[in-house]
């Protein structure tokens, strides 16, 4: 029986856009990405995209960055998902309202909310400063708080259908968030302290974000990345604390072939389709959820994954 379906037998059109659409289509969805630009972002940027998102607020700190080669490459495979390149101050209270009374301003709504925003900082507690660890804690779980403060009155706004392409109207308040973290914030041993320390509450957020989102049909879920495939190149240094993940190639092949299920690291793309499922209608009964993307590492190393 369809759950869409009215007593005479029809369905309306607001109920087949809704979230919880059977082909998990995100028709009408106006979804922020932050950490856009690096790998990660960029893939759930175009998972979004390829789930028939209406617009993506593409989001990174710095105003120079490529904002204008990812809307180019998503909009050659799908051009109706209107991708906006926006620079912000992530760690901002105050830029972080401005994100989101311009989204309301041009759209009407919100709906999807990915943070995907991580800095590895210092490998060892004797290079960690105070500041070093305040500066984890701000970058790594202060966005994601941000989203779970201000999102969902946001997501609460209802709007009809709109004439621009991949249009659907809002009847009734939803939305996901959606929070990119390490294993790193479940056991230690992934990287330094302080990395870990920061990752454990970003999934606080997650975890206390359930009761405060009773009622209002908002949902929020992290995603937990193993060893992923960033594209560091160890040669030129460019890892040392500033990379979202520790880079994969610190593990041998023979390592990962050794401590990793799948028996190599994972890609941007596929953490990208975890979040493409966690905004989607396909989870709609789920929420507080920590799904691990590291290709069953933690299963069989369950004290650490070593480096």
């Amino acid at each position: 029986m369809d759950v869409n379906a009215q007593p005479n037998g029809t369905v309306s059109e607001s109920e087949h856009f809704s979230p919880y659409r059977s082909d998990g289509k995100l028709y009408g969805f106006v979804c922020v990405v932050t950490g856009s630009t690096q790998p990660v972002g960029k893939a759930i940027v175009t998972e979004l995209a390829a789930h028939g998102a209406a617009c993506i607020y593409a989001c990174s700190t710095l105003p120079d960055e490529p904002y204008a080669e990812l809307a180019d490459s998503v909009n050659k495979a799908y051009p109706n998902t209107k991708v906006i390149g926006y620079p912000y101050n992530i760690t901002s209270e105050e830029d972080t309202l401005a994100l989101i009374d311009d989204v309301l301003n041009a759209w009407g709504r919100l709906d999807v909310w990915t943070s995907s925003t991580g800095l590895l900082g210092p490998p060892s507690i004797t290079s960690t400063s105070p500041t070093d660890l305040l500066n984890l804690f701000r970058t790594n779980s202060m966005p994601a708080f941000f989203a779970l403060k201000y999102a969902p009155a946001a997501m609460s706004k209802t709007t009809p259908r709109g004439s621009y392409a991949n249009a659907a109207p809002k009847d009734q308040p939803y939305g996901s968030i959606i929070v990119i973290t390490s294993v790193a914030g479940t056991y230690g041993g992934c990287w330094g302290p302080a990395f870990t320390m920061s990752s454990h509450a970003a999934l606080g957020v997650v975890r206390s974000g359930v009761a405060i989102l009773k009622g209002s049909g908002v949902r929020i879920n992290a995603i937990t990345a193993g060893q992923i495939d960033v594209g560091v190149d160890l040669g030129k240094g460019e890892w040392k604390g500033s990379s979202q993940f520790p880079p994969a190639a610190l593990q041998s092949k023979e390592v990962q072939e050794r401590t990793i299920g799948l028996e190599r690291a994972g890609r941007p793309e596929e953490v990208g389709r975890v979040a493409g499922f966690l905004a989607s209608g396909f989870s709609s009964y789920i929420t507080g959820a920590e799904l691990r993307v590291d290709g069953g590492a933690s299963v069989m190393n369950p004290l650490t994954v070593p480096l």
